[in-house]
């Protein structure tokens, strides 16, 4: 899979995602879950993303979904903020098979 990431994505997709990451300075870490994180995703799968971080808002989330629609990627995005979840369900699916997706530790160092 020549420029491919491990995600079925075009690691330009990626760069770009992480892009909108990086420019919010609240945002900690992205978890990817879903079909991409489990691996059994398939060519028009949606990208299923939820982002940590102190002090985030619903604000920040709106303007980072607006950016991430600005992109113009041939896939929809979901995004959501991990301690606004409050479906149980979900989050044990995110904590059995979420990965890491955009780490600021590693960016930043």
């Amino acid at each position: 899979m020549t420029g491919e990431s491990r995600f079925g994505l075009p690691l330009h997709a990626v760069e770009k995602l992480c892009a909108v990451f990086r420019a919010c300075p609240q945002v900690e870490r992205v978890i990817l879950y879903g079909s991409r994180a489990k691996g059994n995703y398939r060519v028009g799968s949606d990208i299923d993303l939820t982002v940590e971080g102190e002090g985030l808002s619903l604000a920040q989330l709106l303007a980072m979904e607006s950016q991430v629609d600005e992109l113009l990627l041939p896939w929809m995005v979901d995004l959501s903020l991990k301690d606004r979840i409050d479906n149980p369900a979900l989050l044990d699916h995110i904590a059995r098979v979420g990965v890491l997706f955009y780490d600021r530790s590693t960016v930043d160092s």
